[in-house]
């Protein structure tokens, strides 16, 4: 009987199998390969095996600046998000009236097409002083001069600030319904002992409902740290597909240009896909590691 049902399951689960080492395993097999294959491209072939192709990425000029850009992402968009996230959830979470409508307001840019609301940020931290964006608008009543938010020539600080906005206003949604459902699964019964017991609410904030969720809240900085690793379409919403002249180019987008830019070059772009995945497994490794410690789970 035990084979029998061993056997059902395996059939169960051969196609979910099937497409696993079909779109996954295989693929990062092959991009290992490649990545040791030096000076493949779509051109000519690879002139020998060898770690060539990591030592030109890792000295490349381009691809350290996108390593940059992209731990500096990283940095700041993974913690704001999430404790503006947490604090929206609960703020949420508390509210009766309307709690519905307002969910529902809160999610619309993670539904928006994401060129759609990389518009709407231009047009916010437009430069053209004969019709300048919001956001110089409201420095010229402040008597600031106007900045250069998205441009080639603006200051990288700048640029910066404004993609890592626009990020966390894209991830900010999915975070805050994921947190207000995990609020809302906290038995009451916590709280009223903790109100009998006369905490007050920051205690009952840190004591029962971070532990509470605190799951949830590592999924979330887990998904989020892969998500900002793997950073480029957001990027190109703002700023083009020429991210290099605007030196906000991303690990991804150095893949990307690599691999389909002038003459195609798979093995340093599978190189560099190697890289990203070495620092993604490391991240998540250590994350999980801290969420042994510090994950409440009952």
């Amino acid at each position: 009987m035990g084979k029998k049902n061993d056997l059902k399951a395996w059939i169960y689960l051969a196609p979910a199998l099937i497409l696993l080492l079909a779109f996954m395993v295989y693929p990062l097999i092959d991009v290992f390969i490649y990545s040791f294959e030096e000076d493949y491209s779509f051109l000519h072939t690879y002139t020998g095996i060898g770690f060539g192709n990591y030592v030109y990425v890792l000295s490349n000029a381009n691809f350290i600046k996108s390593v940059v850009n992209t731990l500096v992402i990283v940095v700041i968009t993974v913690p704001l998000s999430t404790i503006i996230a947490i604090l929206l959830a609960v703020g949420l979470n508390s509210i009766k009236f309307l709690r519905n409508i307002f969910q529902t307001i809160f999610f619309l840019p993670y539904v928006t097409n994401t060129i759609a609301l990389g518009l709407v940020f231009m047009i916010i931290f437009d430069f053209d002083t004969a019709q300048m964006g919001l956001m110089n608008s409201f420095l010229s009543l402040l008597h600031i001069n106007p900045i250069d938010w998205v441009g080639i020539e603006g200051p990288y600080w700048a640029k910066m600030f404004v993609l890592c906005s626009y990020i966390i206003w894209v991830v900010m949604p999915f975070k805050v319904i994921v947190l207000v459902g995990a609020l809302q699964s906290v038995r009451k019964d916590y709280y009223n002992a903790a109100r009998i017991d006369g905490a007050s609410r920051r205690t009952i904030f840190f004591k029962i409902t971070l532990p509470m969720i605190s799951p949830m809240i590592s999924y979330l900085v887990i998904t989020g740290f892969i998500g900002a690793f793997k950073e480029y379409n957001d990027a190109v919403a703002l700023f083009g597909t020429d991210l290099n002249a605007y030196e906000m180019n991303t690990i991804v987008g150095y893949i990307y240009q690599t691999l389909y830019g002038s003459g195609g070059y798979p093995s340093y772009a599978s190189a560099a896909a190697i890289v990203l995945f070495a620092i993604i497994m490391t991240i998540t490794f250590i994350n999980l590691l801290v969420s042994r410690k510090h994950v409440y789970y009952s």
